[in-house]
């Protein structure tokens, strides 16, 4: 079994609430709601310990006011956690899902967040030295709270590359910008928007983008769009994967089932395109899903 380690640095409690419909200025009645751990890399791990159990590890920070009750959602999917506590609380995120229309709209609540010391810092790197040894795989997603030194991403792939692991960042902007400075990631999976941000590409020269960056960086980039297919480039060869037509329920965490499909797949048989079509499978089985970052319905 091959071992992937998930490191999440904006972890949330997920709140995903049903509505028959929708509607602004008026006092909208749910129909149920449900509750989940999450945060980009959480979510790929729900999905990837639903592909092969035992197979993933997580390590995050938890807002001490609401630690357990995070740690109590993720026992109930059967997830490995290791921690470190920060102060305050674990931001809360609500999705509101309209069933009359089929959308999803999500509402990101930032928790105040309070300067730390290094100490929660330190612990973190401590647990990825302790993992290392253990596991195939990092994938580092998300975005980086100010918290967080701006170093920290790199340092992380940095450790992960030194020690012959394979590197999947999901990360954008001055992040990933310094990461490249130091090391490259083996696979660099973003969306369309944020790879044309990031290394300032317009969408009509995007394939072309893809491929002379993967050939200058002598690596993976994936980058999906969407309802549309996901174009990518390994070493400079150009791919496309069409996506799937489905009726979607939920498309939260679509991105992050995908980054699961697509890793375990290509850790096990090594095959490029292979691995692009799980993870298309895999985003498409999570838009079905009421919850985010699962392939169950």
């Amino acid at each position: 079994m091959k071992k992937i380690l998930c490191i999440c640095l904006s972890s949330t409690i997920q709140r995903s609430v049903t509505f028959e419909k929708v509607q602004l200025e008026h006092v909208n009645r749910s129909e149920h709601y449900v509750e989940h751990a999450s945060g980009k890399a959480v979510n790929s791990a729900r999905v990837l310990n639903q592909l092969e159990k035992g197979c993933v590890k997580i390590i995050c920070p938890l807002g001490e006011n609401n630690a357990q009750h995070f740690l109590n959602l993720a026992q109930k999917d059967g997830l490995d956690i290791s921690y470190v506590t920060i102060p305050g609380s674990t931001r809360i995120c609500w999705t509101l899902l309209d069933r009359t229309a089929g959308t999803t709209t999500e509402i990101v609540v930032g928790e105040p967040m309070e300067d730390i010391s290094q100490q929660p810092e330190v612990k973190l790197l401590k647990l990825l030295v302790d993992f290392l040894p253990e596991i195939d795989a990092v994938l580092l997603a998300g975005s980086r709270p100010n918290i967080w030194s701006k170093d920290l991403y790199a340092a992380i792939a940095g450790m992960t590359k030194d020690a012959g692991k394979i590197f999947l960042a999901d990360y954008i902007g001055d992040d990933l910008q310094l990461t490249l400075k130091s090391v490259t990631p083996d696979i660099i999976k973003i969306n369309d928007e944020e790879f044309e941000k990031t290394f300032g590409v317009e969408s009509v020269n995007l394939k072309t983008a893809i491929t002379e960056k993967s050939r200058e960086l002598q690596n993976m980039i994936v980058v999906t769009r969407g309802c549309d297919s996901t174009y990518a480039a390994k070493n400079g060869e150009f791919f496309e994967c069409p996506a799937e037509v489905v009726k979607p329920v939920n498309t939260t965490a679509c991105g992050d089932s995908f980054n699961a499909g697509f890793l375990h797949e290509y850790l096990n048989n090594g095959d490029f395109m292979k691995a692009l079509q799980k993870g298309t499978w895999a985003a498409a089985r999570n838009a079905e899903s009421e919850i985010p970052g699962s392939i169950n319905r």
